[in-house]
């Protein structure tokens, strides 16, 4: 009798999880990630390399969007003329997307990528085409960064 307690369990948590999901939404994002495909796929991401950001960055051609944690920031930040800093979990206030510009290349940024992706990822699906996310994070720009690629 356990055992078929266990496995009625069981089979009732897997069933309901798979009727469980927005349908709507599972939709668009099938539609979302169609150009995701074989080598489309890293231009897709819209990832921005290091070399590349700083150089965005010296031309004043980029809003650069913090993403990390106060606790973070509070730390070490960006000092990036006009970026914000929005923790990942405030960016889709709608008082936060006002603030981002239609005009220029948008960047979001975390220490390692991950969250920065996410987020880019999302804020392209609602309609903002660009927004990039820096490669490899602030780790990789605290690597590329010293005094003769500084300036």
């Amino acid at each position: 009798m356990k055992k078929f307690s266990l496995l009625m369990v069981l089979f009732l948590l897997t069933t309901s999880f798979a009727w469980a999901y927005d349908k709507m939404m599972a939709e668009s994002y099938d539609q979302y990630f169609k150009p995701f495909s074989e080598k489309a796929t890293s231009k897709s991401l819209h990832m921005i390399k290091t070399a590349d950001f700083v150089k965005g960055v010296r031309a004043g051609k980029l809003f650069v969007i913090d993403v990390r944690t106060p606790g973070e920031t509070g730390i070490y930040g960006i000092t990036i003329h006009g970026s914000v800093v929005i923790p990942m979990d405030q960016v889709f206030k709608a008082e936060n997307l006002a603030l981002l510009p239609t005009d220029k290349k948008v960047v979001v940024v975390c220490k390692a990528g991950h969250r920065a992706m996410a987020v880019s990822t999302a804020l392209r699906h609602i309609g903002f085409n660009n927004v990039y996310s820096l490669k490899l994070g602030l780790q990789d720009l605290a690597k590329y960064l010293s005094p003769k690629t500084a300036y």
